[in-house]
């Protein structure tokens, strides 16, 4: 499962954003919202979260696939589709 930290979620709602954390607590609670910026509710930081972690796993998954695929494809002397072979380290 891919970790999103707090900063991430923050981020991508608002990429505007004041504030500073910890990033070892990785907690709602220890953000401290700097410059005037409106504190995003908590619960939308951590569905942001849980968004972004299922948005990476899912790339992660995806990645691995077409990896998989590629190399099916250059056993058998086939094309490969783009994303496979973005998956090819040179």
């Amino acid at each position: 499962m891919a970790i999103i930290n707090i900063e991430e979620a923050v981020l991508a709602i608002n990429p505007d954003a004041a504030f500073s954390c910890s990033p070892a607590d990785n907690k709602y609670e220890s953000i401290i919202w700097d410059n005037g910026t409106t504190p995003i509710a908590k619960a939308d930081v951590e569905a942001k979260m849980v968004e972004l972690e299922e948005a990476k796993t899912n790339a992660e998954a995806q990645k691995a696939t077409d990896k998989a695929g590629a190399k099916a494809k250059l056993i058998a002397g086939e094309a490969l589709t783009e994303a496979e072979a973005d998956t090819i380290v040179i």
